[in-house]
């Protein structure tokens, strides 16, 4: 497996933030709406589609709507994959970059 440098800084970019990071924990459980995910924070409704939609743009979370409810749910492959690169990144394997 190679390692999407871009991809990934992309991704770890956007969980960075403490807000998300926690958003991501929540999800992992199960799929949320958008309710049950705003009543946990001290933030506006806006904010939250905000943080949402960065989340969705590199592919941690997808989300459909039910009426007027918008529910999401993590992307585990895409969650996969971050855990995978990273483990490739941070040991030493046999076509490590730093054996090129």
């Amino acid at each position: 497996m190679s390692v999407n440098y871009e991809d990934i800084a992309k991704k770890l970019r956007v969980i960075s933030d403490p807000k998300r990071l926690r958003i991501i924990d929540m999800l992992s459980c199960d799929e949320l709406c958008a309710c049950e995910i705003l009543e946990k924070f001290d933030i506006s409704q806006p904010t939250l589609s905000h943080d949402m939609r960065k989340l969705e743009e590199v592919g941690l979370v997808t989300s459909w709507r039910e009426g007027k409810n918008t529910y999401y749910s993590l992307d585990k492959d895409s969650l996969d994959e971050i855990e995978d690169s990273l483990r490739l990144i941070f040991h030493i394997q046999d076509d490590c970059i730093c054996k090129e």
